[in-house]
């Protein structure tokens, strides 16, 4: 059966209706899946369905615990079903709201609003089922890329080394607390009322905090002004020279990391190439940069 089709299927059977019909004329966007706006009812909902291989790179058990308790603490969107083997789900369309990206990621309001939600989620009491470690997402995803039987750009392992080896002597001091892991400005949604909330965790797992703040300013793109905005309102102070490495360090693993994720789309049939040759482009530029100086500025890291 395919996606389109089971997704149809579990409408009908969540909703009880024979009658409906999987609708995707109102996308509502989205990298790692294809999410759809639908009037069911005389309510709307977002209806994921999941994008190519994500059954290979995602655990939707994970993922399924982890809404819940994002949900509970007011962070995430209502979900109202969850299939933890296809990946299907349903939430309630939160109304009249618009994602960050679509707003300006860099005002003074959004980066306010982004640091305390991700304080929020930073500083919970509730402990995430899994950990989120990205050399172990990277192995993964290669191994991924090894059955496709694709290949890798041609510097792809010596600057891979060069990556790890340089977060091996530099990032002393991680911590372990509940991280959404992909905090790109789409994630961030605010409703008519002005209340904020971040979706689409099934990248979520116990991390270094750090990561959530380097993904914001990556994903973003913010200038000089607004990183030091970012920063301020987020740590209270301006970090430690070390805390601004770590945050370097992560823009650069995330880099790679979504490089070979998209690699896997592009093999298995997406169009992604684009994506790829961007995101390895910006980070073979800044690991070289970054290696010859540390005090490269994270402004520089956002820019292709």
């Amino acid at each position: 059966m395919k996606m389109e089709e089971l997704v149809q299927k579990k409408l009908r059977l969540v909703f009880n209706d024979d009658n409906i019909v999987f609708d995707r004329s109102r996308s509502a966007g989205g990298l790692t899946n294809y999410n759809y706006i639908m009037n069911i009812k005389g309510i709307e909902y977002v209806v994921r369905q999941p994008g190519g291989m994500t059954n290979l790179m995602i655990d939707r058990k994970n993922e399924k615990v982890n809404n819940t308790i994002a949900s509970e603490l007011g962070l995430n969107s209502k979900c109202i079903y969850f299939d933890e083997i296809t990946g299907i789900k349903i939430s309630e369309y939160i109304k009249n709201s618009k994602n960050i990206a679509q707003t300006d990621p860099s005002s003074i309001k959004n980066l306010k609003a982004v640091s305390n939600l991700m304080k929020k989620t930073h500083t919970s009491k509730k402990i995430f089922c899994n950990c989120f470690d990205w050399k172990v997402e990277l192995n993964k995803y290669e191994q991924i890329i090894s059955n496709l039987r694709g290949g890798f750009f041609f510097d792809y392992a010596e600057l891979k080394k060069q990556l790890i080896d340089f977060i091996k002597k530099n990032i002393k001091n991680t911590i372990l607390v509940p991280c959404h892991n992909d905090t790109v400005p789409e994630n961030f949604i605010i409703d008519n009322n002005g209340r904020i909330y971040l979706i689409d965790w099934e990248y979520s797992g116990m991390n270094d905090p750090s990561w959530d703040v380097a993904s914001y300013i990556l994903e973003s793109k913010l200038n000089e002004e607004a990183i030091l905005y970012l920063l301020l309102n987020y740590y209270g102070q301006f970090p430690s020279a070390s805390e601004i490495l770590k945050i370097k360090c992560y823009m650069l693993a995330q880099d790679l990391l979504w490089t070979v994720w998209a690699m896997i789309r592009h093999y298995s049939g997406d169009d992604f190439l684009d994506y790829c040759h961007f995101r390895y482009e910006r980070f073979r530029k800044n690991i070289k940069e970054i290696i010859l100086s540390q005090n490269y500025p994270i402004a520089e890291m956002v820019k292709n």
